[in-house]
This record gives C-alpha cells, sequence and structure tokens, in this order.
C-alpha cells in the first residue's frame, strides 16, 4: 500500500520538533481526519531557509509527507519554497494511496502557513503566496487529485 520512502519516512522522520524563535511558524489540520502539522522555518537574511523542523499529529502518511516536506525546502530560497506542491511532496515519497493524498496538501499547507507567518513578521509581501486557509479540509473540496 505504501512506497519504501513512505515507510522510511514515518519509521524513521527527518526533522522532527521545534525551532527555538523561528523566523515563521505554520499550524495547518485536516478536520476531516484530525491531522495536525505544524512547521517551523529558519530563513537567513538572503532569504534561504537554513533550518525546516515540524510536529505532526496524525497517521504514518501524514508523518511522511511532513518529513519529506522539510527536506524538500531545506537549503532551499522562498520562492523555491513555494513551488514546493504537494504533487512534488508526493512524488519525492513515491506516490500516496488516493485516500491520503490529503496528507501531502496539508505539507504543503504548512510551508505556506510558516512562510506567511515569516512574511507577517518582517511586514514583508513574498509574491504568488496567498493566505493560507487553517483547516485544509475547506480546500479539499477544490482541488482536483
Amino acid at each position: 500500500m505504501y512506497s519504501e520512502k513512505v515507510m522510511d519516512h514515518f519509521n524513521n522522520p527527518r526533522n522532527v520538533g521545534e525551532i527555538e524563535n523561528p523566523s515563521g511558524v505554520g499550524t495547518v489540520g485536516n478536520a476531516k481526519c484530525g491531522d495536525i502539522m505544524r512547521m517551523y522555518l529558519d530563513i537567513d537574511e538572503n532569504g534561504v531557509i537554513l533550518d525546516c523542523k515540524f510536529k505532526t499529529f496524525g497517521c504514518g502518511a501524514a508523518v511522511a509527507t511532513s518529513s519529506m516536506a522539510t527536506e524538500l525546502v531545506k537549503g532551499k530560497t522562498i520562492q523555491q519554497a513555494l513551488e514546493v506542491t504537494n504533487k512534488a511532496v508526493m512524488e519525492a515519497l513515491d506516490g500516496l494511496p488516493p485516500v491520503k493524498v490529503h496528507c501531502s496538501l496539508l505539507a504543503e499547507e504548512a510551508i505556506h502557513a510558516a512562510l506567511w507567518d515569516y512574511a507577517e513578521k518582517n511586514h514583508i509581501q513574498i509574491e504568488g503566496l496567498e493566505k493560507p486557509v487553517s483547516d485544509i479540509s475547506e480546500k479539499e473540496e477544490e482541488e482536483e487529485y
């Protein structure tokens, strides 16, 4: 049912925890399944993500997508991090079962929520970043898988 990469990121999640004094923190959830994901970013003065950590309460796929998402944005610029979509997270994990696609959406929204928090703290606007939703089940109905 799950790819080897999903199982690896579930059993050995990368970047679990919190960042002290983060540049941005984003928390999103899914009211339908109960998953909650919090993403922490440490961004330097050049807009490069030096560190990314997460805390997730949810199923194995939610943990795996959180872990992979942190790996995909670490070392990237803010603009590059914005390009990390749920599809990119799924591809990096060699796919997810259709009933677990929402977990990758949660990861994408958590990144956006943390970037939104960073932008608000620094009174800047990030081109292409829209205000994130706190409950992705609202957005899920709009998305086509």
